[in-house]
This record gives structure tokens, sequence and C-alpha cells, in this order.
């Protein structure tokens, strides 16, 4: 039984902790709308989910260990996967590929996805504990 409840709180404890790193990537790309060259960088969400529930909390082959904290992370600092550069429908004459709607909306429909799966996690939680509780 606790196994079972173990999964699923892993589950959405890995989904909330993939959108707050995406979150990440999509304020960084806000962040650096107007800096020369920037080329705007995001992620597939359900594939970054899918790997990083199964590798488990493990570091996935072929990244490098950390042996001291003053080391970089690597490029796949993602779950493993590596963030993709945003295909470009027009580019700025200075080279940066952020569009700010599209930064936008992505940020906000990630936000809202975040926010619905902490309403979806409080529900549940609760639902179990009145159960626990017999009422």
């Amino acid at each position: 039984m606790m196994s079972k409840l173990d999964d699923f709180m892993r589950f959405h404890e890995t989904a909330l902790s993939v959108r707050g790193m995406r979150q990440q990537l999509l304020a960084s790309n806000i962040a650096n709308a107007d800096t020369p060259n920037y080329k705007a960088r995001d992620i597939d969400f359900s594939s970054v989910l899918s790997n990083a529930l199964h590798t488990d909390g493990k570091q996935p082959a072929g990244n490098l260990n950390k042996t001291d904290p003053q080391h970089l992370a690597s490029a796949t600092d993602l779950a493993g996967v590596v963030p993709q550069y945003r295909p470009n429908g027009q580019g700025n004459l200075d080279g940066n590929t952020v569009d700010m709607d599209v930064e936008r909306n992505q940020f906000t429909d990630n936000s809202i996805r975040y926010e619905a799966s902490l309403t979806i996690i409080n529900m549940q939680i609760r639902n179990m504990l009145a159960a626990i509780q017999g009422q």
C-alpha cells in the first residue's frame, strides 16, 4: 500500500519539478529578449517527464560525475534531456530568436498547468485524509 502511495506522490513530485525547471528556462528566454544572438530554448515536457520517471534519480548515461561543487553543470540539466533551441519564424536583426508573444504564452500555459497540478494534489491528499479519518 505504501509503495503505491510513494509511486503516486513521486510522479507528481517529478512532474512539478520538471514544470518548475521549464518555468526557469522560459523566464530565461524572456529575460534575454534583448540580448544579441541569444537563442530561445525550450523542452518537450512529456519527454523530459518520461526520462525523469525512468531514471529514478540515477544519473543518465553519458554524463560526467561532479566531484567538486565548483564543477559546472553539464548541458543535460533537465532530467537528462538537453533543452532544444526553439524554431524561429522570423529572426531579429541582432540574431536574437526570442519571440515575446510565444514566450509569454508558453510561460502562462506552464504556470497554469503547475497550479492545476498543485490543486489536484491538494484535493487528492484531502480525500485520502478524509478516508483515513472516516469522514
